[in-house]
């Protein structure tokens, strides 16, 4: 849904990466710096327990590591491994990000357990949707790789990458300024619920584009 609003975010974010290559940054550095840090803020964020602090940092970090292709175009235009290195460090940013937050639940659970003898619903709900979450994440973009790898295309569905990141790091600041974690496990589960849709329509976008790719070759 938000990739719609890629071009004007592209626009706006273009300064900022001339200033990036005016001091030097390629593109690949960017990508590794970008991952790097959200790792760190993710298990930071989990460990403390600053929800809305890190959901600041971490949205940070997506617009920095979002530079890396507007600096590729500045610069050489973009390299194949360079395209390769930013999807493989986005599944690891991906993934540091629901970290964290599993992280925090799982904190929270054991707390609350020690503390009373009672399991933390909210705290179990809110990690298990974040843990099934990280497949769907996964699922979707290998089902759009491997689509790709046969000439076929699956790249739609109604939460892409960007929409993810932005359901996840709303729910974390949201839930920091409330101090109620509530939102946090609703918005896991609407990650968990929106990524199982988005896996089924990449999959029946992939089987379309196949089937005609086999179509017309038999026309042929």
């Amino acid at each position: 849904m938000l990739e719609k609003l890629r071009p004007w975010f592209k626009r706006l974010i273009n300064p900022i990466a001339r200033g990036m290559v005016r001091i030097g940054l390629t593109a690949n550095a960017v990508t590794v710096i970008g991952a790097v840090g959200t790792i760190v803020a993710g298990i930071a964020t989990g460990i403390t327990g600053w929800l809305f602090w890190g959901a600041l940092v971490m949205t940070l970090l997506v617009i920095f590591d979002s530079l890396d292709g507007s600096v590729a175009q500045l610069t050489n235009g973009g390299t194949h491994f360079g395209a390769f290195l930013d999807s493989t460090l986005d599944r690891v940013a991906d993934w540091a990000v629901l970290l964290g937050v599993i992280i925090y639940f799982l904190m929270r659970s054991n707390a609350m357990l020690l503390a009373d003898g009672r399991y933390d619903v909210v705290a179990l709900v809110g990690m298990g949707a974040a843990i099934y979450a990280i497949m769907t994440s996964f699922v979707t973009s290998y089902i759009r790789a491997r689509a790709e790898s046969v000439g076929a295309d699956a790249k739609g569905g109604i939460a892409t990458r960007s929409d993810r990141l932005t359901i996840i790091l709303v729910g974390m600041a949201i839930s920091g300024l409330t101090h109620q974690d509530i939102w946090l496990m609703a918005t896991m589960c609407i990650l968990a619920a929106l990524g199982t849709i988005t896996v089924g329509q990449r999959i029946h976008e992939a089987r379309v584009s196949i089937e005609a790719e086999f179509d017309d070759a038999d026309k042929g």
